[in-house]
């Protein structure tokens, strides 16, 4: 029986007999993988079986069976990807969502075999990810949003919308580099996993694995004057009471916040401390693994703060605090 999730599927595979839909629900409810993830593997598929048609001279997949694909269909698909300008490791990822569907029909008794097989999906090393240096965030907590504060101007004469972007904005970067909070998770905070009395939030990531991540004297001192000011905000200004609004971080409509304009305040305010091309909410939370790091924290408290399932992800920014080791070392020892 087709799965209602084919629904969502382009005609050209809703119509074959492929069970696209049921893998999918299935990657959904038994590996508890992210909406963004199964969404990714979605397209991956999409993007092969609207592929093969043209590849293997057919109208449509009404009579196509999984098992006819050859070696040279899967190296002829990655070699349009490439002529498309994709990157060898987007590439690397379709190959692992292809190899993953066939072995589920694998599985399931669909094909016998598979092609994807025999397939040995590329490894990439990591890339090591861009971070504020220490004095970039003192400049950017200590220097450029004290200026933006209300309390710098006569507060009398600052109107309060004004003021509760303001305050929401600084919670806002304060909880991305105080406690390397993800944008999904940021967005997605309530107020019941906000525990500013004991100084910790509860979060769900990736995989919906649920962490408890501490948060420091600065981003408690932040919220709490964010929740005032906030309350005062939605009382005058009647749009209703933010108060009771279930999400930490609203518009000032007292809607939950979109991922859009999360990057487009860290955008603007990261752009007079770094040059770097990615100024976006991850750069926060890369600063704040580096630096946690560069100031002795172990590697495996790390990675359970940031949500890692491994030590292997985390261990991309040892790169960085390796080179700053050395630097320390080249100044230092006299026989360096």
């Amino acid at each position: 029986m087709k799965d209602s999730s084919l629904s969502s599927l382009p005609a050209i595979v809703r119509e074959s007999s492929l069970p696209v839909g049921e893998f999918l629900s299935k990657l959904s409810s038994r590996k508890n993988l992210s909406p963004h993830t199964i969404i990714a593997y979605r397209t991956d598929l999409v993007q092969f079986f609207c592929f093969l048609p043209q590849q293997l001279g057919l109208a449509d997949l009404t009579s196509f069976h999984p098992e006819q694909i050859t070696m040279l269909d899967v190296r002829l698909f990655m070699g349009a990807l490439i002529q498309r300008g994709i990157q060898p490791r987007s590439i690397a990822r379709k190959l692992a969502a292809l190899k993953s569907f066939f072995r589920y029909m694998q599985e399931t008794g669909y094909i016998k075999a598979s092609v994807f097989s025999t397939i040995v999906t590329p490894k990439y090393p990591h890339r090591v990810p861009g971070f504020l240096t220490e004095q970039q965030t003192e400049k950017l907590f200590n220097e450029q949003l004290p200026a933006l504060s209300p309390q710098v101007r006569a507060p009398e004469k600052v109107p309060l919308d004004e003021s509760f972007v303001l305050e929401r904005d600084r919670s806002i970067l304060e909880l991305l580099y105080g406690s390397g909070l993800r944008l999904s998770e940021l967005t997605g905070l309530t107020t019941e996993n906000l525990n500013l009395e004991g100084g910790y939030v509860k979060l769900t990531g990736k995989g919906r694995k649920q962490r408890i991540v501490p948060v420091g004297e600065p981003t408690i001192v932040a919220l709490k004057k964010y929740f005032e000011v906030r309350r005062n905000f939605f009382r005058i200004s009647g749009e209703g009471d933010a108060g009771a609004q279930r999400y930490v971080f609203v518009t000032k409509r007292g809607k939950k916040l979109y991922p859009m304009l999360i990057q487009r305040l860290t955008s603007k305010y990261l752009a007079s401390v770094t040059e770097q091309k990615k100024k976006n909410p991850h750069l926060l939370r890369h600063s704040f693994a580096t630096h946690l790091l560069n100031s002795g924290a172990d590697l495996k408290s790390v990675s359970e703060m940031l949500g890692h399932c491994n030590l292997s992800t985390t261990e991309i920014y040892t790169h960085v605090t390796f080179d700053r080791l050395k630097e320390v070392y080249h100044k230092a020892h006299p026989k360096a």
